[in-house]
């Protein structure tokens, strides 16, 4: 039995020298790596970017955010491309100006550039720790970006506010820099939901815009107060 099954064995090994691969199918390849992807990738690399063009790429994405509070719409641009630049312009700008209302009194207007500084930040952490604790996914960074470029319309009215002042300072000045921070006021509130509105709980958005609306009547209030000073 042994001997046959062994000699049988045998056979089947002896067949399959007989099996030859035919011609038709092919056994060549091409094992290269596609060049194709670095291409992409080195189009989108800064490392050999000019610093002029790092430059005026930022100041583009900072002018296009600026675009986006003057035309507020529902949008996650801020949050997706979220930055500091805006935010740090706006804040120095509108310190300046404050602390320059300040200085024509005797007051020397010391505390009000850190003051805005103070507020903006302890704000931001307010309203992002508030969202956060709703069931909100937004970042402490994104929440500044959002609510520190929509400072601007504020900032515009801080202006407005001063040259109204090289008028003269009456009841009629008054209203109407009281008029101008209010509209301000509600353009900023207005923008800012507008952006945080896709990263909070449909169903607790107003515990959300009501910090919002506290931090901007906050930075309104000071406007209007430290505009009147002489």
């Amino acid at each position: 039995m042994a001997a046959a099954a062994a000699e049988e064995a045998s056979r089947q090994l002896a067949g399959l020298s007989d099996v030859s691969i035919s011609e038709d199918i092919p056994v060549e390849g091409d094992i290269s790596v596609p060049v194709g992807s670095s291409k992409a990738d080195d189009e989108f690399s800064t490392l050999d970017e000019p610093v002029k063009e790092t430059i005026l790429r930022d100041l583009r994405a900072v002018g296009k955010k600026f675009i986006h509070v003057l035309y507020p719409k529902r949008s996650s641009a801020l949050l997706r491309d979220w930055d500091l630049w805006g935010p740090l312009l706006l804040c120095v700008t509108l310190a300046l100006l404050l602390q320059g209302g300040a200085a024509d009194s005797d007051d020397q207007g010391g505390p009000q550039f850190a003051e805005v500084f103070v507020i903006i930040w302890f704000g931001s952490i307010i309203i992002t720790l508030n969202s956060k604790l709703l069931g909100g996914n937004i970042s402490f960074f994104q929440s500044l970006c959002v609510l520190g470029y929509c400072i601007l319309p504020l900032t515009v009215a801080m202006v407005v506010c001063r040259i109204v002042l090289m008028g003269g300072s009456g009841t009629v000045s008054f209203a109407v820099r009281l008029v101008v921070v209010t509209a301000s006021f509600g353009w900023s509130t207005f923008a800012s939901t507008a952006f945080l509105a896709d990263s909070q709980p449909p169903n607790r958005k107003a515990l959300v815009v009501y910090p919002v609306f506290l931090f901007y009547f906050v930075i309104g209030w000071i406007i209007l107060t430290f505009s009147t000073s002489k």
